[in-house]
């Protein structure tokens, strides 16, 4: 798929003369910003460019505009959808060694980071202060990234987005101009929101250098919970009561009977082998008892049981890390396969429907699929566990991906809950959004961007 255009001479030593040993074009560095933990097999790029500072990615953007060479920003590489294959050729803009915190207003709930620091390492950074971001993906990925592709993780029910929790950024245009957007103020009026434009872009309009986000105070009391189920639809139904009733659940996690099995062997818990659902409630230690024996008893009214509780941290961290590490733990259940990760999002409503017919769909497929999910949010997923050079596996994940994908879709759902589009999920956007809204995406695109050079190849098919 890459290019076969070798780099211009002139930009190679323009970004050696600016960059030195920050300017590669080794095999092995250009193979570990190839490949992401999507399905597809590694698209190395034609060098890599390791920024220090904005003025180092608006130097770089300059030269690559100058000589229209395309430019993959790159985080941590934990994205999901062939966001970082370079498809035609170009450097691969590491900003993972921006790592610094800019400025800490604790009294303003807020912090501005550069874009490589981590999800850990800011929450690390915060441990002391009585604040925390709360967007969690399974990944440590960077803040960038995080912004790029509009992650959310578990805690999305009680705490949104990344599009609720950045209040602004900055970000350097494909030719290096520096793009200043929102404010450090809760809200504002003035003109087009242009962070919002930037959160879900992909690297497609440019690269994101400084983020203002959203912080929010650390509950006073925690507690967590895991009680299975008969089926996987009462566990999905205690979850749309418990949100309907109002109760600001910080956790509503899915995971099915083969997730639950491949969670017990690899990270060594001991739960039921049936349709499970963890919880976890913030608040104060009166609020925290007082919605847990509410869900506790709609639980019980559809068929829930073995309600267990987790208050220690040790015993929460212990619960929750082995959710992080699912796909990890899926993995292991066909060993030597790959994952093809669904990602709908619908409306809570549609969402039991949703889920019990995609597991019927699965029990008459021979491809081993775990269900989980981030239920209170409305958005599940399905590890399709197959052997990428088994053309029938990959038809038949396809095939099972592509029913998912258009029943979540026909409940007025979404392609993609937060993993975003990438490569994989092109076509479905257009089905999604009908082709004004592509085109209007397009013009965006073509007035930011007009020499495509900024991660071309995702979430369009060709720019024109």
């Amino acid at each position: 798929m890459a290019s076969s255009q070798p780099l211009p001479q002139p930009l190679r030593d323009a970004l050696d003369n600016l960059l030195g040993e920050r300017f590669s074009t080794a095999q092995a560095v250009r193979e570990h910003h190839g490949r992401d933990e999507s399905l597809y097999d590694p698209v190395l790029p034609d060098a890599v460019a390791y920024a220090h500072s904005v003025e180092d990615i608006s130097a770089i953007l300059k030269l690559c505009h100058e000589h229209r060479v395309p430019v993959i920003p790159y985080g941590s590489g934990s994205s999901l959808e062939g966001h970082l294959l370079a498809v035609q050729g170009g450097i691969s803009l590491d900003v993972s060694r921006m790592d610094q915190v800019l400025s800490f207003q604790p009294e303003d709930l807020s912090i501005t980071v550069q874009p490589g620091i981590t999800r850990k390492a800011l929450n690390e950074y915060l441990r002391t202060s009585g604040l925390f971001f709360p967007i969690d993906p399974g990944a440590d990925a960077s803040i960038g990234g995080m912004c790029a592709t509009r992650a959310s993780g578990t805690n999305a029910v009680r705490y949104g987005t990344m599009r609720e929790n950045v209040l602004g950024l900055n970000a350097v245009l494909a030719d290096g101009r520096l793009l200043r957007s929102g404010s450090k103020a809760k809200k504002s009026s003035a003109g087009y929101d242009l962070a919002r434009l930037f959160i879900g872009s992909e690297g497609t309009l440019g690269v994101i250098s400084e983020v203002t986000l959203k912080l929010h105070p650390q509950p006073e009391a925690i507690s967590a919970a895991v009680c299975s189920f008969d089926s996987v639809e009462g566990a999905v139904q205690t979850v749309i009561e418990t949100i309907q009733l109002g109760i600001a659940v910080a956790r509503a996690e899915l995971v099915d009977r083969l997730a639950i099995q491949a969670l017990n062997h690899y990270s060594k818990l001991t739960l039921q082998e049936s349709p499970t659902l963890f919880l976890e409630f913030h608040g104060n230690a009166a609020s925290v008892a007082e919605q847990a024996k509410t869900v506790q008893d709609l639980a019980a009214s559809n068929d829930g049981m073995d309600f267990k509780w987790a208050t220690q941290q040790e015993e929460r961290n212990r619960l929750w890390s082995a959710r992080h590490n699912a796909l990890f733990a899926f993995l292991q259940l066909k060993p030597g396969c790959r994952a093809l990760s669904t990602d709908v999002c619908v409306p809570l409503s549609k969402l039991a429907d949703c889920v019990s017919a995609t597991e019927q769909d699965l029990r008459q497929s021979y491809l081993p699929a775990p269900i989980f999910g981030h239920v209170g949010d409305g958005n599940f997923h399905v590890c399709l566990l197959l052997d990428p050079n088994n053309p029938a596996e990959l038809a038949e994940a396809e095939r099972l991906n592509h029913a998912i994908v258009h029943r979540a879709l026909a409940a007025g759902g979404t392609c993609t809950g937060e993993h975003g589009v990438g490569l994989h999920k092109i076509d479905f956007l257009v089905e999604e959004h009908g082709q004004v809204a592509i085109d209007t995406m397009r013009a965006i695109k073509q007035a930011l961007d007009p020499l495509n050079q900024m991660n071309p190849g995702k979430i369009f098919r060709q720019l024109g």
